[in-house]
């Protein structure tokens, strides 16, 4: 019990340290990574444990949050229970999580103003899906997946095929893919299965050129350069030169050359304009669970102005019969299906088309949602507008 009590000292000092800024701070990872870094002596497991232990925390506030300063020893208790089993949590786990596992409405577990925005969060099996630690999904870029599937195999790495988009795969293991070969070969890239379905639904035929204006570091960038193949032509375009930095490293990685890095649109129009829009990120709780607590009501109103804005701005450069295509990593109605109808209401020449593959979901509003539940994703929005 020495070093798993040692270890409890350290994760309620975190959580203490932490607790004054997690219903305030976007950036509470960061400001975790600086406590973790000051610690001297710990190592990149130990990391692994704390930042489990408190993401935990995060996941599960309500539950955990008052027993910090009234009965810590039952608060450690229930983050040991609550955990994800990892290999870094293994034996913490096992010294830790004693008694009864902590039980109660996962529903509970969520901001209760949201409800408004997606009442469909709060059913059970996604309420639930929220407080289950997001899996690692990978998209392959390889004619040849076997190599990858025979690398992973070699590493003793256990990974599954997703059942309705089968180039993602999802790997269920630490593992540091920069040292593989199919890593240095630009056959795979992480990027999550919700994340991929967005582009999946709208049914693209190669060739075509598209502009990717909200480009970021270019998962989708990527993406849409396969799905058009050579003969296709994807501009890539963000207000943030870092990111769009780590996209040009990316794209040589994955040799694709029908990439192009812009700073402004280079054409009058185009087949198609991907609006990945900057959003509230609702959607990604699961993964970055701070943003429960710290993301209210007046964000997502700032957020949904500058998505119309970014609407109204690139709409001209759809060509007549080409498409725009809106999206965001948000659950919010404001930002997605209302954003949507707003915009029809002042472009009456836009019409929604249903998707091409809904992958189980109900399409409704102008557009789809990729809820976490179903496929074990992030969040997602997706509506693909035809101009006439």
């Amino acid at each position: 019990m020495g070093i798993a009590a040692s270890q409890g000292r350290v994760y309620l000092e975190l959580a203490r340290a932490l607790q004054p800024h997690w219903r305030g701070d976007f950036a509470l990872p960061a400001r975790l990574q600086r406590l973790l870094a000051a610690r001297p002596g710990c190592g990149s497991r130990d990391r692994r444990l704390y930042r489990e232990l408190i993401y935990t925390t995060l996941r599960h506030l309500p539950w955990i949050e008052p027993l910090l300063t009234t009965d810590p020893a039952e608060a450690l208790r229930r983050a040991a229970w609550l955990a994800a089993a990892t290999p870094a949590t293994a034996a913490f786990r096992a010294a830790r999580a004693t008694g009864e596992p902590p039980a109660g409405d996962p529903v509970d577990l969520l901001p209760a103003w949201f409800r408004t925005e997606a009442p469909d969060l709060f059913t059970p099996a996604e309420a639930a899906a929220q407080v289950r630690r997001a899996p690692l999904w990978l998209r392959l870029q390889t004619a040849d997946p076997g190599a990858v599937h025979a690398e992973f195999h070699a590493r003793g790495w256990p990974f599954s095929a997703s059942p309705v988009l089968p180039d993602a795969l999802r790997l269920d293991a630490e593992a540091d893919l920069t040292t593989t070969e199919a890593w240095r070969g630009g056959h795979l890239e992480v990027q999550d299965l919700g994340s991929q379905l967005v582009l999946a639904s709208i049914g693209l035929a190669p060739g075509g050129h598209w502009l990717d204006a909200c480009a970021g570091a270019g998962g989708k960038s990527l993406q849409l350069a396969r799905l058009l193949g050579p003969t296709g032509t994807v501009e890539a375009m963000d207000l943030r030169p870092a990111a769009l930095a780590e996209l040009r490293q990316r794209a040589t990685r994955a040799r694709l050359a029908n990439v192009t890095i812009t700073a402004r649109p280079a054409r009058a129009s185009y087949d198609g304009v991907l609006v990945d829009a900057p959003c509230s990120g609702t959607g990604t709780w699961r993964r970055a669970p701070h943003l429960k607590w710290v993301t209210r009501p007046e964000h997502l109103a700032r957020a949904a102005a500058r998505q119309a804005e970014l609407l109204r701005q690139l709409a001209p450069l759809v060509r007549p019969g080409g498409r725009l295509v809106y999206a965001t990593c948000s659950l919010a109605r404001r930002e997605n299906a209302a954003a949507v109808t707003a915009f029809l209401q002042t472009h009456p020449g836009f019409t929604p088309e249903p998707p091409a593959a809904d992958f189980g979901f109900a399409p409704a509003e102008g557009g789809m949602t990729v809820w976490p539940a179903r496929h074990d994703t992030d969040g997602f929005f997706v509506a693909a507008l035809r101009r006439g």
